[in-house]
């Protein structure tokens, strides 16, 4: 190994970034070839986008599918304290020992060549997941959807979209319709997608988008609803109503988020899951 710990190596794939960022996955694409292809391995992939609650929403899934007796891969963005809270492996975040490998063989991979830090920390990511077994991989995006680093899995399981606002407009554009745009290409040809609540404009973007992939959408106020009734969370789908705890992770919008993360867990057939998604859920 030719670091002395992952700080070390994090430091000198901050000397890679372009002088200019372009959004592209250009480089992505290219070091994963160099490293075989890591993105084609992974266990089946659960890609989240939007503006709001990815993070919230993927823990609460992580922690459905877990106790329904599933090891879980999961990738988050940015992270507190240490970078080892980005990638959590079949459960367990990544050791300091296994974190430096990894990212000295990509370091190693990407050579001199030009590339963001989170491209090339995404790459890591998914070389850890394809060497890990488990049942499932979480992925939340970074920036965007369309051309975001993790947005090359061919064949996800599912995509989820929380609440989308007004964000990185240098780079996704000005308007809503525009982000919607971008987030919305995460969504995969045939590829269920779940939709948390969203502003009109935004909605009507993905919907379009969905049509025109064959992309079944699973949307908030269509398909699925959430509400509190008597210090209670109460989702409701066209399988039936469930009276539920409310989440641990506090807050009004903790609410949606556990809403979307139960229409995931159900679209994914882990219906049994619902109550250990609100209440087992911890972030970070």
């Amino acid at each position: 190994m030719s670091g002395t710990g992952s700080d070390a190596i994090l430091a000198r794939m901050m000397s890679l970034h372009p002088k200019v960022i372009d959004l592209t996955l250009d480089r992505v694409w290219r070091l994963l070839a160099a490293l075989d292809h890591p993105e084609r391995r992974l266990p089946p992939v659960i890609h989240l986008a939007g503006t709001n609650g990815k993070g919230s929403t993927q823990a609460m899934i992580r922690a459905g599918l877990e106790a329904s007796g599933d090891r879980v891969h999961a990738y988050t963005s940015p992270h507190l304290a240490r970078f080892h809270e980005r990638i959590r492996l079949a459960g367990e975040l990544i050791s300091e020992e296994a974190l430096s490998d990894l990212l000295d063989r990509t370091h190693a991979a990407n050579g001199p060549d030009p590339i963001t830090y989170f491209e090339i920390t995404t790459a890591a990511a998914l070389l850890a997941f394809a060497e890990t077994p488990a049942e499932w991989t979480l992925l939340e995006t970074g920036l965007g959807g369309r051309l975001d680093a993790t947005n090359v899995v061919e064949r996800p399981a599912l995509t989820v979209i929380t609440p989308i606002d007004l964000d990185h407009q240098q780079y996704l554009g000005e308007t809503l319709e525009e982000i919607a745009g971008e987030k919305a290409g995460i969504l995969k040809r045939g590829v269920p997608c779940v939709v948390a609540p969203q502003h009109e404009a935004a909605l009507e973007v993905i919907e379009a988008k969905a049509a025109r992939l064959g992309a079944p959408l699973m949307a908030h106020g269509q398909h699925w609803h959430v509400t509190t009734e008597a210090g209670r969370l109460v989702y409701q789908d066209e399988r039936g109503l469930l009276d539920l705890p409310l989440p641990r992770l506090r807050g009004p919008h903790q609410i949606i988020n556990a809403g979307t993360a139960i229409a995931s867990l159900r679209m994914l057939g882990r219906d049994g899951a619902a109550a250990e998604a609100a209440t087992g859920a911890s972030w970070p």
